[in-house]
C-alpha cells in the first residue's frame, strides 16, 4: 500500500519546549488546518467504496504509538503542548500546567490528565479500511502524523465515546465542529489510501455538503 506522498516518521516534526519549565510558546495550538470543504468534496468523490475488513483481527500493538520526537518528548506529550495555552513541561515533557480546550465539546480543562489525544481516524477504522495490508513502518508513521489532521487533544469522556466510531455512528458533541471534523477525517482517508463504507461515504456527503 502505497500513500499518496511519502510519509516519513522524519516528516514528523514539531518544535519541542525551548525552555523545559517554561511555558511554551509554539508555533501552533491546534489539529493542522484540513483542506477546504471544496477540497474535501473532491477527494471524497475519489475515495473508493468498500466493505470493512478486520482479517487479520485489528491489534493496537500493530500501530507502535507516542513514539519520541524530540528529547523525552513523545508524540502524546508533543500534542498536549501544541493543543494547549501556558502549557509548562518538567523535565521529562510532561505538562505540569497550563489549560486545554477541547473543541469537540467546548470545555476548558486544566490539567492533562482530562485530556486524550485523539486520532481523528481511530486506529482501528485505519486497520478494517486498508491498513491492515501495510508495513509497521507505515502503521507507525499514521499513528504519529503531526503533519495531517490527525491528531487532537480533546476531553478524554469524549474521545472514550467516539472509540472506533466512523462519522456514521459518531460526530462530535459540538455541531459547529462538523465541517472542520469532517474536512480532517476526509484528507487522512484520501492521503492514507484508506476505503471507506457504504453508511460513511453517505454520512460524509451529508456532512460536507452542509459546509
Amino acid at each position: 500500500m502505497k500513500f499518496r506522498a511519502l510519509t516519513t516518521i522524519a516528516a514528523i516534526g514539531f518544535l519541542a519546549p525551548s525552555a523545559l519549565g517554561a511555558p511554551f510558546q509554539g508555533q501552533s495550538r491546534a489539529l493542522p488546518t484540513p483542506v477546504s470543504a471544496e477540497t474535501a468534496k473532491t477527494y471524497l468523490a475519489a475515495l473508493k467504496v468498500a466493505e470493512d475488513s478486520n482479517v487479520p483481527a485489528y491489534n493496537r500493538d500493530l500501530f507502535p504509538h507516542w513514539i519520541t520526537i524530540s528529547g523525552k518528548c513523545d508524540t502524546r506529550k508533543t500534542v498536549l503542548i501544541r493543543d494547549g495555552t501556558n502549557v509548562v513541561t518538567n523535565d521529562a515533557c510532561s505538562a505540569t500546567s497550563g489549560s486545554w480546550f477541547s473543541v469537540y465539546d467546548g470545555k476548558t480543562w486544566t490539567q492533562a490528565s482530562d485530556i486524550d489525544i485523539d486520532h481523528v481516524i481511530p486506529l482501528k477504522e485505519a486497520w478494517v479500511s486498508g491498513a491492515r495490508d501495510w508495513t509497521t513502518d507505515q502503521r507507525r508513521a499514521f499513528a504519529n502524523d503531526l503533519i495531517r489532521p490527525q491528531l487532537i487533544g480533546v476531553t478524554d469522556s469524549v474521545n472514550q465515546s467516539k472509540g472506533d466510531k466512523d462519522p456514521a455512528k459518531w460526530m462530535p458533541p459540538l455541531t459547529s465542529y462538523y465541517c472542520t471534523y469532517v474536512r480532517a477525517w476526509i484528507e487522512v482517508k484520501y492521503y492514507y489510501n484508506l476505503t471507506v463504507d457504504a453508511a460513511e461515504k453517505a454520512a460524509l456527503t451529508s456532512f460536507i455538503s452542509a459546509c
